[in-house]
């Protein structure tokens, strides 16, 4: 449980999910009821097994421990299950040891399939960080689990094939043959008709139209059979004063490859130390930006009526498409070993896995991150996605250039993993505190959590000795010799005072708040050790010295 305890802390911010709360002898019974009621819907709508709420600690991650007692636990778990509807409580509920102290994890379960759970007859939900009402879309999301009915096989009985464009059906069935050769169906697909090759590669049904029909392979103008649904892929452009911007409509089949064209893809050559020929790479992958808006084509809400936007920034790609994720959520399929079981547009979905768009075993996210880490640039970012909205970010730049060339340099001692985690230092994320030691007993960072910084060792094998002692700034020890100094020269000082003479020397990976209370600490450690004292907000040297 302390590996689970370590990975909660390391999150940046409390999400809908998690949630920290100090409780140092004890949690109200109600607001407890009401964000079991909340995380339990949050988890159910993010496809997670359960949430967790963390008592004993602070909503800044600072440990503070708590003394309540499992006699309070059982109380409160009894008041859970006679308050919520349906009736639950914590699955289970862990005491960890940490710092010293005592940390208690409540395993919250997700609301059960179709049935949202309410704390004394309301519903509550989250939204990042704060609690209240359940939304009723959110509510009818969960209500609807279970009777989802696929609106992309739903038949338009007015459209005829003349909605498709002839074009568009034509390459789908080259596309249809090259995936299937080595099957009995390679020698069949040339003498199929129009109406049954469309049958068989489950875009109509039973020769009539379906909406999955229209999305891939319908005439612009056929949009209308779909409506009030929207069928739409934007381009934006949004670098410096460049701005532009253009619609593309059905075949998407064919038009996801105009999106493509829009997009400024250069090369980038690293030149590492010691090579006279450059390592070069394309700023995107394409078949990565492929992945992903076949990926939106294929699991975006429809009935939500929103277009599907692409916003291309000077250093990254933003994909933005309606509709949460139907099964799990994306760090689920990262390592490639989640299968998902259901999907939201399944018709849509077999369709352009006959058409080669997509993977229909879950390696597409996957794929994704594997091409990132293979040209050395940060990983596909999922973490702006909300219950309405999936939100991907594509990276068309190295974080920090220099790493990319020690990964070059230094491929047989460097794992692409750890050279990710660097990348997360240089970006201030926090990292677990297992990949922390994994990093420091290989001598990359130094650091105390959570302000890690790159070693010496990185630094001189990129080149980065003066960048390296920035970050490091001065520790503790010249700090208080500094603040001593200052005190036998001029009798008496403010922290003010202290602060203009320290804040510049101080590490940069510390924030302006973090280096004044540093600083402040400092001054704490040194009262303590009797060497100076305070009078008011005035600092002294003690008697004594």
């Amino acid at each position: 449980m302390n590996e689970i305890l370590d990975k909660l802390l390391s999150l940046s911010a409390e999400s809908e999910v998690v949630e920290f709360k100090e409780a140092k002898t004890q949690y109200d019974k109600n607001k407890l009821g009401e964000y079991f009621s909340a995380l339990s819907n949050e988890a159910n709508l993010k496809g997670l097994a359960c949430a967790w709420l963390v008592l004993g600690v602070k909503n800044d991650r600072m440990v503070v421990g708590t003394s309540i007692s499992e006699a309070q636990i059982n109380d409160y778990k009894l008041e859970m299950a006679s308050f919520t509807s349906p009736r639950l409580s914590f699955d289970e509920v862990y005491r960890v040891e940490t710092e010293s102290k005592t940390v208690i994890l409540c395993k919250i379960p997700a609301a059960p399939e179709g049935m949202p759970v309410s704390w004394k007859g309301f519903h509550y939900g989250r939204d990042g960080e704060s609690i209240g009402a359940l939304n009723l879309r959110e509510q009818d999301l969960i209500r609807l689990q279970g009777k989802h009915q696929d609106w992309s096989v739903q038949i338009i009985k007015e459209a005829t094939i003349e909605a498709l464009d002839a074009t568009a059906i034509a390459k789908a069935k080259e596309k249809f043959k090259e995936k299937k050769v080595g099957t009995h169906l390679y020698d069949e697909v040339d003498k199929w008709d129009t109406a049954t090759f469309l049958d068989k590669a489950k875009i109509t049904l039973d020769g009539k139209i379906t909406n999955a029909a229209i999305i891939l392979l319908g005439k612009p103008e056929s949009v209308h059979f779909i409506s009030p649904a929207v069928c739409q892929i934007t381009w934006k452009l949004e670098s410096g004063e460049e701005k532009a911007y253009q619609h593309f409509e059905p075949p998407l089949f064919l038009t996801v490859n105009d999106v493509l064209a829009r997009i400024r893809n250069v090369r980038f050559k690293f030149f590492p130390n010691n090579q006279l020929i450059a390592t070069e790479v394309l700023k995107y992958d394409p078949e990565v930006i492929l992945e992903a808006l076949n990926n939106c084509i294929a699991h975006q809400d429809y009935e939500m009526q929103s277009r599907i936007i692409l916003t291309e920034k000077s250093g990254k790609l933003i994909f933005d498409s309606a509709g949460s994720f139907f099964e799990g959520s994306a760090d689920d399929y990262t390592l490639g070993e989640k299968t998902p079981k259901k999907y939201r547009n399944k018709w849509l979905v077999e369709a352009m896995l006959n058409l080669n768009m997509i993977d229909s075993l879950g390696y597409g996210i996957h794929k994704m991150y594997k091409s990132q880490k293979q040209r050395f640039f940060p990983l596909p970012d999922y973490t702006h996605s909300t219950s309405n909205s999936v939100v991907l970010e594509i990276y068309g730049h190295s974080i920090d250039e220099k790493y990319a060339k020690l990964l070059i340099e230094r491929k047989d001692d460097l794992s692409l993993t750890e050279v990710i985690l660097l990348d997360k230092i240089q970006k201030n994320i926090a990292i677990i505190d297992d990949a922390a030691k994994l990093l420091k007993n290989k001598g990359l960072i130094e650091g105390r959590k959570p302000n890690y910084y790159v070693s010496i060792a990185v630094a001189k094998a990129t080149g980065e000795k003066t960048e390296y002692i920035k970050q490091r700034g001065i520790d503790d020890g010249y700090c208080q010799k500094m603040i001593v100094q200052y005190l036998q020269k001029f009798g008496e000082g403010k922290r003010e005072a202290f602060e203009k003479l320290l804040l510049d020397k101080l590490p940069d990976v510390l924030d302006i708040d973090q280096k004044r209370n540093k600083i402040k600490n400092n001054l704490q450690s040194l009262k303590n050790q009797g060497v100076i004292t305070s009078i008011g907000k005035i600092w002294k040297m003690s008697k004594t010295e």
